[in-house]
């Protein structure tokens, strides 16, 4: 048998959460039934809609210019990342086999195991660029 003091406590959380349940209940019920009122095309895109806006998103692709990047290894395909101001280097296999990033006034070649090879201390001249 539990005690009166735990049973009281038991009884007053129980009304506690009945009444924080009563209160969100219109909440819960309210917020999707306010956003299907949107007739205007504003709100909610369809998933047709969705797909057609991601095919050709409305912001710029990043572009950059990878002229300055000297050192480029024979035979390799190389893959731009104007993102994250690199270049990727791919044998001819397909296997990675390295990248060069630009950081400060340098552009620092590395191989397929992320070690750096090569730095490339760039000019004034092509810093400003």
């Amino acid at each position: 048998m539990m005690p009166l003091r735990r049973r009281q406590s038991a009884l007053k959380m129980c009304k506690i959460v009945a009444c924080l349940s009563a209160l969100a209940l219109p909440v819960m019920v309210s917020g999707p039934a306010l956003a299907d009122d949107d007739s205007d095309g504003e709100g909610m895109h369809t998933p047709a809609q969705m797909r057609k806006l991601a095919d050709k998103p409305p912001l710029p692709r990043a572009q950059r210019d990878f002229a300055k990047y000297r050192f480029r290894p024979k035979g390799d395909k190389v893959m731009e990342q104007p993102e994250n101001n690199r270049l990727l280097f791919w044998t001819q296999d397909g296997r990675p086999d390295g990248y060069a990033q630009r950081r400060g006034n340098s552009v620092i070649y590395y191989n397929a195991q992320g070690q750096a090879t090569q730095i490339q201390r760039l000019t004034p001249a092509e810093m400003a660029d």
